[in-house]
């Protein structure tokens, strides 16, 4: 995967066979169509991937505090493709206030690749990990008010006609919980269901901090945008558990079921505090 933080426009960065690209234009309003990325968020504890819940027009997963996570992004198209990745309302590649705009990675048709934390060089990142709001990292830099978020503003190549390549065949997605599938639309959502003094008055409990570093190589390569909208934009919200309890996103039953279990064998070697 490639990035452009540090580069002219049409400059991007390669992390895993992923790229990253500098701005090349600004971005405008984005239309509807296709989605051309996947987004999923993998627990790496587990390496379980979130099951989002539909609410009120938006898509919720639930983190546990303390917990790394990895942000997973599948090129579901024959073309290479820019995402540009915010985390919290910051850009995972430049630590700026994210806008379409920006820098983002870079991925080769139908690629999968996994972004594992904020990018500190060519060679590490921090890790992503769910933590207490005022420990995450948009709030220490004195940027609260987007925690909760995980975006991704997707731009297609402008590139001269190939041959495309053959299409694989990607595993189904997975069916969407029966609460969200027992709840209306996102349209419908907004025409019937309208935000409870309760539901605004409730704040964020977690985010994402600042982790660990860890070696994350990525290089370099040019891409020129073919629009300056992005072709795909996709938000998801993340909270606690307890938190999507009281915003009515989880029934109380599901959220017990999925709440971290503690186990006195998890496995593994003693990693550093």
């Amino acid at each position: 995967m490639h990035a452009s933080r540090f580069f002219r426009p049409a400059i991007a960065w390669l992390l895993l066979g992923s790229l990253l690209a500098t701005p090349a234009a600004h971005a405008a309003r984005a239309y509807k169509a296709p989605e051309r990325v996947r987004i999923e968020v993998v627990d790496r504890d587990t390496g379980s991937a979130a099951q989002p819940v539909s609410h009120r027009g938006d898509s919720w997963i639930a983190g546990t505090p303390g917990a790394p996570y990895a942000i997973r992004l599948t090129n579901t198209t024959g073309a290479r493709v820019l995402v540009v990745l915010s985390v919290d309302g910051v850009n995972a590649i430049s630590g700026e206030t994210a806008a379409p705009s920006q820098t983002g990675y870079v991925l080769a048709p139908w690629q999968t690749t996994e972004i594992t934390g904020w990018r500190k060089s060519h060679d590490d990142v921090a890790r992503f990990e769910f933590a207490a709001l005022g420990d995450s990292y948009a709030a220490r830099t004195g940027r609260p008010d987007n925690v909760g978020t995980i975006g991704i503003a997707v731009f297609g190549e402008r590139v001269v006609p190939q041959i495309a390549v053959p299409r694989p065949t990607f595993p189904p997605a997975a069916p969407a919980p029966a609460a969200a599938r027992s709840r209306p639309s996102s349209a419908e959502a907004v025409a019937s269901e309208s935000p409870s003094p309760d539901m605004r008055a409730q704040t964020q409990r977690i985010g994402t901090a600042h982790g660990a570093r860890e070696w994350a190589p990525v290089s370099s390569t040019a891409f020129e945008r073919a629009t300056r909208s992005p072709i795909q934009v996709t938000t998801l919200r993340y909270d606690s558990i307890d938190a999507l309890v009281s915003r009515g996103v989880l029934p109380r039953q599901r959220a017990w079921a999925q709440a971290r279990r503690p186990e006195a064998f998890p496995g593994g070697f003693v990693p550093d505090p």
